[in-house]
């Protein structure tokens, strides 16, 4: 009950800073972007049965962004976008998350898109259930460690 709770926050908080995007957008041109909504019974029982879903994206004047909510059980791999910043908003959970250093191992996965095995240095957080972290494009990243189950939405940004 809890999760379910703390995943209608999280899309409140994500759907109002959406929602100012796409009015400060809607004032500098002449039409309305559209309107997406989803009730928070969908997105509950979408978490239920996968790690990792995209939402919605869209346009934002120049660039594009993708809402999506994921779902991590254990550490993953280093990533590095050349071209997405990544917005997380951790809805429950805690993780060991390194940001920045010399990543390890990397490989190209997609373009654009580098994965590898661990990161040497770097800055560490632990991060828990309300924490906002932004990182920029060419940043390299890693969820070192989970305890648990970790929830958190994510907004990537081109």
């Amino acid at each position: 009950m809890y999760v379910r709770k703390s995943v209608l926050l999280s899309f409140v908080v994500l759907a109002v800073a959406i929602g100012w995007l796409a009015k400060t957008i809607a004032q500098e041109n002449s039409s309305s972007p559209a309107v997406s909504y989803f009730e928070g019974a969908r997105i509950a029982s979408t978490l239920e049965k996968s790690m990792s879903t995209k939402i919605t994206e869209g346009k934002a004047g120049s660039g594009v962004y993708t809402v999506m909510m994921a779902h991590r059980v254990k550490a993953g791999e280093v990533e590095l976008h050349t071209l997405d910043s990544d917005v997380f908003y951790i809805v429950s959970g805690n993780a060991t998350f390194v940001t920045g250093g010399t990543p390890v191992g990397m490989k190209s996965t997609a373009p654009n898109e580098e994965r590898g095995q661990s990161i040497i240095g770097g800055e560490t957080r632990v991060l828990s259930a309300g924490d906002v972290i932004t990182i920029p494009n060419g940043v390299p990243h890693w969820f070192k460690e989970v305890k648990g189950s970790f929830l958190y939405f994510v907004v990537k940004v081109r």
